[in-house]
């Protein structure tokens, strides 16, 4: 059988030689896209800057969780990370060098207000200001999230963070920082990241920081209600959010002519079964995880959905709220990675104390397809383009930049990521049916820049273009053979021949075996 499997495997690999298209580059190209959308990729800041201790910077909660364990999920911190802190010109180069045209970055609030509010730092203020005019010398963009999961763990000590309502003000005047001091050369702010998963993983299971949840939980948490706490926090990040909005339209945005929105973790939901339970079920999944928020930025309140199964755990808006949220973004970042099966489950509804999750009243399975293998499962761009299609159907059109979209290896795995190449170029190429399609997208951007400190995997969990060698004391920068996929992509070339082949083999051999 193995004699067999490596016939066939030389014999392909003897067609892919002689082959005027190479299967790794299938006539992508760049020039076919829309000449101002963008292309790039992202990081976040505690998760590659590294210095954590340095030149005024206090601990976020972030620092906090990490110190404390993780959740007992994995080991490692972001102290040191990719050490972008110091490395941003390196770092910048290989950015141009690629051919990005822009980088997707945070801004670590402890960094520029390390109490949170007050004084700024001003070698944090520095630090920004000098990515971000390094990131302009090179002609690349500097895409700016405000927020990603880092707050000032003085203000959770404080008043309890995003739970108090105290956080708009103060999320407000750290805009209002960052928008008079880089929105001369900022255009695109995104006020939070995910946050429908920093409610639900840091306030409803608790494997996010600030670590809250209910005693029940699986995740030990020290203080928190599940039941509770996940509403409260998404109705206050988007007061902060229409806040900060508010505020750049009024005095900043004519002046400096930029955007501001707000991003999410998006999955697909396909029912399990045609029934109409099941079809139902998918719906208020989707309503659960992305009406939570799209309903009030469109509508000016929350999903139906939700009010029936939450009841008075969700919080009102006010009129006054009600204005301010509505129509408050200028697009949504859309993070997406994988799709769920989803099966209607009526009987989580008599949970006593029940949470976010038992309110959704759905079982969830990871979406599978007999057309893809085992290692091709999350290669499913086709669920992403129906989950736009219902959010246009039921929101209206609205521009769309995906903030993050990449694949997951082992950091052991080879620098030859065929996988992650193979990955890419559906995911690209969908998005240029998608735009075909009528939908309003105008950017992609790849996670992850590099091998970052990720947040369910620590150091172990890889998603990078680069391959980041911590044994090294310089922290040295290997470029993975995706990094040139996309380098060649992205400047309208085809990939060295020898190294498709390569590429190839590799794929074949695994299917061989």
């Amino acid at each position: 059988m193995w004699k067999k499997g490596f016939v066939v495997v030389e014999l392909l690999l003897l067609m892919l030689v002689c082959s005027p298209v190479l299967l790794v580059v299938d006539g992508l190209r760049r020039d076919e896209y829309p000449p101002h959308f963008v292309f790039g990729a992202s990081t976040s800041a505690y998760q590659v800057e590294g210095a954590a201790d340095e030149d005024g910077r206090k601990p976020s909660i972030w620092d906090t969780f990490a110190h404390a364990g993780n959740a007992n999920m994995y080991k490692g911190d972001g102290d040191i990370a990719c050490d972008q802190y110091h490395k941003y010109k390196e770092d910048v180069q290989l950015m141009a060098k690629m051919g990005l045209d822009a980088y997707r970055f945070s801004i670590s609030w402890s960094r520029l207000i390390p109490d949170g509010k007050g004084p700024i730092n001003q070698k944090g203020l520095q630090y920004y200001n000098n990515l971000i005019n390094e990131l302009i010398s090179h002609g690349i963009q500097a895409h700016v999230t405000l927020y990603h999961w880092d707050l000032p763990q003085t203000l959770e000590d404080e008043y309890g963070g995003w739970v108090n309502k105290k956080i708009v003000r103060d999320f407000t005047a750290f805009a209002n920082v960052c928008f008079r001091e880089f929105g001369d050369r900022v255009k695109h702010w995104t006020t939070i990241n995910e946050g429908n998963v920093f409610s639900q993983g840091g306030y409803d299971i608790g494997f996010l920081p600030p670590q809250h949840c209910s005693p029940s939980s699986i995740f030990n948490c020290s203080k928190g209600n599940s039941s509770t706490e996940p509403y409260l926090v998404t109705h206050n990040m988007l007061l902060a959010h229409a806040s900060a909005a508010t505020l750049y339209r009024s005095k900043y945005q004519d002046k400096q002519h930029g955007f501001i929105g707000f991003n999410l973790l998006a999955f697909g939901f396909v029912p399990l079964t045609n029934t109409s339970e099941d079809i139902i079920a998918a719906q208020r999944a989707q309503d659960f995880f992305l009406g939570w928020f799209l309903s009030p930025f469109i509508f000016g309140d929350y999903p139906e959905t939700m009010k029936k199964n939450v009841g008075s755990r969700l919080p009102i808006f006010t009129k006054s709220e009600s204005n301010l949220v509505k129509g408050s973004i200028d697009f949504v970042g859309i993070n997406f990675y994988y799709s769920y099966f989803v099966k209607d489950n009526p009987r989580s509804l008599y949970i006593k104390d029940r949470d976010y999750t038992a309110d959704m009243a759905v079982e969830l399975t990871a979406y599978t397809s007999e057309e893809t293998s085992k290692d091709e499962a999350q290669i499913i761009p086709w669920t992403l383009e129906g989950l736009l299609d219902s959010l246009k159907n039921i929101y209206g059109d609205f521009p769309i930049y995906i903030h993050e979209n990449g694949l997951q290896t082992h950091r052991n795995s080879s620098l030859e990521d065929w996988p992650r190449i193979k990955y890419l170029q559906e995911y690209i190429g969908s998005i240029l049916d998608m735009l075909r399609n009528g939908h309003d997208i105008r950017g992609y951007f790849v996670w992850s820049f590099m091998d970052v400190f990720e947040l369910l995997g620590g150091y172990e969990s890889t998603f990078g273009l680069y391959y980041i060698d911590l044994n090294d004391p310089t922290l040295r920068r290997q470029p993975k053979l995706s990094s040139q996929w996309y380098s060649n992509f992205l400047n309208n070339r085809t990939m060295d021949p020898m190294v498709a082949m390569q590429i190839e083999k590799n794929a074949l051999l695994h299917n061989a075996i």
